[in-house]
């Protein structure tokens, strides 16, 4: 039976570094998920290691259909799925938009779980489960508020799944970073005109140490994993502080950062 790890977001980013990490691991195939097939086409030629492309737009069910449809194709085992397609915007709500705020709900939300169910029934006792979320998941966070909304759901959907898979040997954990100033991520979440509300990103981590430390945090049965020290700084003071209070905090931080 072919043991595979599935990459979403797999073009750039954490995506991209994570398929350059897991092509070393014990597997037999990756599968490069995005929606940019170049992209996808070179990482492939890249890695020493058999690869499928899927350039597939995860907001459509088609495209989850498809993936379904390759998994049941052929005898396989997942041993690794990362989910690290995902977008933000900085701004206002309104400004923002209901069409943009949709999409990103979509994608970051239910194409990430709905993916992750229908993954599991290939996966067994060793298999391991990222979701990438964010520290921007442990407090509600003004100017980017559905994008927090979105990561506090994947944090909350991962801790209970983590649960429920736990009998099968199966572990699922959700990755917590604070920006990442080497991905596509901070360029794309700034395509609005309340961009300037964050100038800066003082003490930015990057991408490489991210994944690094992820897979290792997987491997170890983690649930919850904050790979650098904004992060788990952040995560250690929103559980002791009111939101009401961090919600101040992080107006006052975005100020004294830009």
């Amino acid at each position: 039976m072919k043991c595979i790890a599935v990459i979403t977001g797999a073009s750039s980013g954490l995506g991209r570094e994570f398929a350059r990490l897991l092509a070393q691991e014990a597997v037999d195939e990756l599968w490069l998920v995005a929606r940019r097939e170049e992209r996808l086409r070179e990482l492939a030629a890249e890695v020493a290691l058999p690869c499928r492309v899927f350039a597939l737009d995860l907001t459509l069910e088609s495209s989850l259909e498809e993936l379904s449809a390759a998994l049941s194709a052929e005898p396989v085992t997942v041993r690794w799925l990362v989910n690290a397609a995902g977008f933000g915007r900085i701004g206002m709500a309104v400004d923002i938009g209901a069409a943009t705020t949709g999409r990103m709900i979509v994608l970051n939300c239910r194409a990430a779980a709905e993916l992750t169910e229908r993954a599991l029934p290939y996966m067994e006792r060793g298999s391991r489960v990222l979701e990438i979320a964010s520290c921007a998941a442990f407090q509600p966070i003004p100017y980017l508020a559905a994008y927090a909304a979105t990561k506090a759901f994947l944090l909350r959907y991962s801790r209970a799944l983590a649960a429920e898979v736990a009998e099968r040997g199966i572990t699922v954990t959700a990755i917590c970073p604070y920006w990442i100033r080497d991905t596509e991520f901070i360029h794309e979440a700034k395509r609005t005109d309340k961009a300037g509300l964050f100038r800066g990103f003082p003490l930015a981590t990057d991408q490489k140490t991210v994944a690094r430390r992820s897979l290792w945090a997987a491997e170890h049965g983690f649930t919850v994993f904050t790979p650098d020290l904004v992060s788990t700084l952040h995560r250690i003071i929103t559980s002791l502080l009111p939101h009401r209070l961090m919600i101040a905090l992080s107006n006052l931080w975005r100020h004294l950062a830009g």
